[in-house]
């Protein structure tokens, strides 16, 4: 089905939903107040070519054993640490949102720059024989580490940077628009890891102040829920670091807490809590998993990358 066999779907509509990203899967998914927004419609009408994408797609129960064989596909990116790699359950999963949050130089982007190289490496070896792409939105991807964790391997170091394709976010709005558009490039590339470094920097920059805090959550939310269906859709990786603050309100242990609120919370798949600890060690701490229990490991930082 087309968009334009879609009610109420003329060539100029489905060119604008087209361009904007739209298939019937995610109009299906979409809501009214969203789809009249991108393609310039009326609610009603909105709704009733929702109502018409609904009805051409299986969207409906399926039984707990169609997604046990559905996840059988899952594939997992080794983060070179076998400790870490069994906090996490075996890696970073696919059709999962892998959240790291802590404080300045706790790992968040040494493990990201890890898993940018090993998810280029063969499925024997931990990897998922695909490219990373990477939303830089603090100005600290480094190419030339890269180099160094590649040539630690024995890999190609210009193949593996070839492989990682960057965008810079100049703020939320192009952030939220980068992940929007990249369903082609996903495709084309042959993608398997989306690295978002960080979610909510630019979120914290855009939204200031308590008056803002509403709107600030609705597109988070939008963006991160958009992040999810893209992992569900090609069966890749999301895996995001996170800013923290301060919370005043603990009195008594540690009081660091991730931005981003429930909302972050309720849709990362796994929250890891990353600490600084002696020398080049760190402590990850699993906060939060649907399948797991709680845990903690040790894990070092080298000029190799991450190690036991």
């Amino acid at each position: 089905m087309d968009l334009e066999d879609l009610p109420g779907v003329g060539p100029a509509t489905a060119e604008k939903l087209s361009s904007a990203g739209y298939d019937i899967q995610k109009i299906a998914a979409s809501s009214a107040h969203e789809l009249s927004e991108v393609a310039g419609m009326g609610v009603e009408t909105a709704k009733k070519i929702i109502a018409a994408a609904r009805d051409s797609l299986e969207m409906g129960y399926e039984t707990a054993s169609d997604i046990m064989e559905k996840r059988k596909g899952i594939g997992r990116i080794t983060t070179s640490s076998q400790k870490l790699d069994e906090l996490l359950g075996g890696g970073i999963e696919t059709m999962a949102i892998t959240e790291f949050y802590g404080k300045f130089g706790s790992g968040k982007s040494q493990i990201n720059f890890q898993a940018a190289v090993n998810v280029q490496l063969p499925k024997e070896k931990g990897g998922l024989e695909g490219g990373a792409l990477w939303v830089d939105t603090e100005s600290t991807f480094r190419p030339d580490r890269v180099v160094q964790i590649a040539e630690a391997h024995g890999l190609d170091p210009k193949q593996i940077l070839d492989n990682i394709l960057v965008a810079k976010a100049i703020n939320s709005d192009h952030q939220i628009v980068l992940i929007e558009k990249a369903d082609e490039i996903i495709k084309e590339n042959n993608i398997k890891l989306i690295i978002v470094d960080s979610l909510t920097a630019h979120f914290r920059a855009d939204y200031a102040g308590r008056g803002a805090l509403g709107e600030r959550q609705q597109k988070l939310n939008k963006h991160i829920h958009i992040l999810q269906q893209l992992a569900d859709k090609h069966n890749l990786a999301i895996l995001i670091a996170n800013q923290v603050m301060d919370n005043p309100g603990i009195l008594f242990g540690d009081p660091t807490t991730p931005i981003g609120g429930n909302v972050l919370g309720h849709a990362a798949t796994y929250r890891v809590y990353l600490r600084k600890s002696k020398d080049d060690k760190r402590v990850a701490r699993l906060v939060d998993s649907p399948c797991l229990p709680d845990n903690e490991t040790v894990f070092k930082v080298k000029p190799e990358g991450i190690r036991d």
